[in-house]
């Protein structure tokens, strides 16, 4: 079952690498995803993460937006609450006006940080009535009128950009909020498999038309999963063992860049995660099957991968035999 392939980066720092260095790396990236046919290209947005370059995502849609053609490029996603609304309006619709109708804003509840940093940015509330009156407004700004639906003020750079927003969730609160708002759904279950299932049934069970932030006129998921493709099952299951470490490192609090493969033997436990039980990992033929069987547990409407490999040419290696394989 063939669905469009997405692609999420949060813009890894490998261990001996620079920040600077990582995002020319994303870039190289897109220009490749661009050419290979992917819909579209997310980032993530995260602070006080010392292996991820992704925080200002604004900055690298921006970038990543000129040096690509034809690919989608957004957020995957903003957290609103870490951002006053009226700035993501005016800095998405500067977006739009620059690159025309490429821009995605994908929005989240959550700080994507820890409590310390979040106080840093500010932040303010991620209450569901607040979330979901930010998005009125900011849809207000979008429009013809340029106009907030809740307060008299106005944006010159937003009005009738209509930037299309996505609602980003990995919980059935997350999911239950984008049906009620008649929004399209990014579900993370790349990092959060748990309530997969529950999430998009939830989501499509509360989904309505009525709300007056609707967009779409039927539900619409996109399901996010690790991918790592390569020649062989076992060369995969080696360049795998990066992503492993990662989030072996975050289980024990440990702060490093992106590790290079090991052996998996030399993993303990094999560096199994339940966090990456929704991985497509192996030959294309092996990824694609693995691919294929999630999207028909889930009926997602798109799929959004997400690839961490030490070696930019891995990376990059990955994305052209999945190409290969799915298109």
């Amino acid at each position: 079952m063939s669905v469009p392939l997405n692609i999420l980066d949060l813009v890894p720092i490998r261990e001996g690498s620079t920040a600077s260095e990582a995002i020319d790396t994303s870039m190289q990236a897109a220009r490749l995803a661009d050419e290979l046919g992917y819909s579209r290209l997310w980032f993530a947005e995260h602070h006080n993460t010392m292996g991820l370059a992704a925080s200002a995502t604004a900055l690298l849609i921006s970038q990543a937006a000129s040096v690509t053609e034809k690919i989608r490029v957004g957020s995957g996603g903003v957290m609103l609450p870490n951002h006053a609304p009226l700035m993501v309006a005016e800095q998405y619709g500067t977006l739009a006006n620059i690159h025309g109708d490429r821009i995605d804003l994908g929005l989240g509840r959550a700080p994507g940080t820890d409590g310390m940093t979040a106080q840093a940015l500010s932040r303010s509330s991620a209450e569901p009535q607040s979330f979901a009156q930010n998005i009125y407004d900011m849809q207000g700004w979008f429009s013809s009128e340029g106009k907030a639906h809740t307060m008299p003020i106005e944006s010159a750079v937003s009005v009738g950009t209509e930037v299309p927003i996505w609602v980003l969730g990995s919980t059935t609160n997350g999911a239950a909020i984008a049906g009620q708002l008649g929004l399209p759904f990014s579900l993370a279950s790349h990092f959060a498999p748990d309530q997969i299932d529950a999430a998009i049934r939830v989501y499509r069970e509360s989904f309505t038309t009525e709300a007056p932030t609707a967009q779409i006129d039927k539900p619409y998921v996109m399901a996010g999963i690790n991918v790592l493709v390569a020649e062989t099952d076992e060369e995969a299951e080696r360049e795998f063992t990066t992503v492993k470490q990662m989030f072996a490192d975050i289980g024990r609090g440990r702060r490093r860049h992106l590790q290079p493969p090991v052996d998996p033997s030399e993993l303990a436990g094999g560096g199994e995660s339940p966090m990456l039980r929704i991985s497509a990992v192996g030959s294309p033929e092996t990824a694609t099957r693995q691919l294929s069987e999630f999207v028909e547990r889930t009926g997602a409407d798109e799929l959004i991968t997400v690839t961490y490999a030490y070696e930019p040419a891995t990376a990059e290696r990955s994305l052209k035999l999945l190409a290969d394989a799915w298109f």
